[in-house]
């Protein structure tokens, strides 16, 4: 086996664990806990916790010397020089989640150095997988039943063409994001908000053209720049920076 097939293989495990974790307690009554305080609302649950827990646990026994940057526990250091660092993020969408829609996944990414390796998202209430492997310059999706296809964004040469989404409204925290937001939407056939990390999967299907956000994470958008990148898209920041410091992106 390869080590890009090792790697690969490996973040589709970390991924099923994520799930066995997560999906009992979908659906299910379920305790929340604002990690935000008072003045806003960022919720996490067990689930979230019990995924990442299994993912670092296995990382840690099989890669010890990688990195792990994750969302609900304090990033661990590489060992040893090694520039490996899994992003995790066991579930992108909790607000969806607790609310039993099933727009949320779990995003796992490998970084070599700044390079992203391989990303990968799972939603495991429909069986969707959509990942694109290291050492390959494809997308891939699996659904429910097993099939698999690869994936392609679409062509749209004109911004009155393109469907656009972004997860809230909520998101864009000053005027000028709000009105920066609200310019592209005029000019665009049709918005949509709602997704999470569901949405940019669907941008580099060909559902949709446009993802423009803001106050991104690191493990929100990690994960997601190969898939997109790879179908034939394109990620960003608002002023055509590097993403991988999460921030105000798009995805296009």
């Amino acid at each position: 086996m390869s080590r890009n097939t090792e790697l690969t293989a490996f973040a589709h495990h970390l991924a099923d664990l994520a799930a066995a974790a997560i999906l009992p307690h979908f659906r299910r009554p379920i305790a929340v806990r604002n990690k935000a305080g008072p003045s806003s609302f960022d919720p996490v649950t067990a689930a979230d916790t019990a995924a990442e827990k299994a993912m670092r646990a296995a990382i840690a026994d099989r890669f010890p010397d990688h990195a792990i940057v994750g969302e609900e526990f304090a990033a661990t250091a590489a060992r040893a020089g090694d520039r490996h660092a899994w992003v995790l993020d066991p579930i992108d969408g909790t607000k969806a989640f607790i609310m039993g829609y099933p727009m949320w996944g779990t995003l796992v990414g490998l970084l070599d150095g700044d390079a992203p390796l391989l990303g990968l998202m799972h939603q495991p209430f429909t069986g969707e997988r959509f990942w694109s492997a290291a050492g390959q310059r494809s997308t891939n999706w699996r659904g429910g039943d097993r099939s698999e296809r690869r994936l392609k964004t679409r062509d749209c040469a004109r911004l009155a063409d393109a469907v656009l989404t972004a997860t809230t409204p909520d998101m864009f925290k000053t005027g000028h994001e709000r009105d920066r937001f609200a310019a592209v939407s005029r000019s665009v056939r049709m918005t949509r908000f709602g997704g999470d990390c569901y949405a940019y999967c669907m941008l580099a299907a060909g559902h949709i053209d446009l993802v423009v956000e803001a106050s991104l994470k690191t493990v929100d958008i990690i994960p997601l720049i190969p898939i997109i990148e790879r179908a034939g898209g394109r990620v960003t920041t608002w002023d055509g920076g590097s993403p991988l410091g999460g921030g105000r992106i798009i995805a296009a």
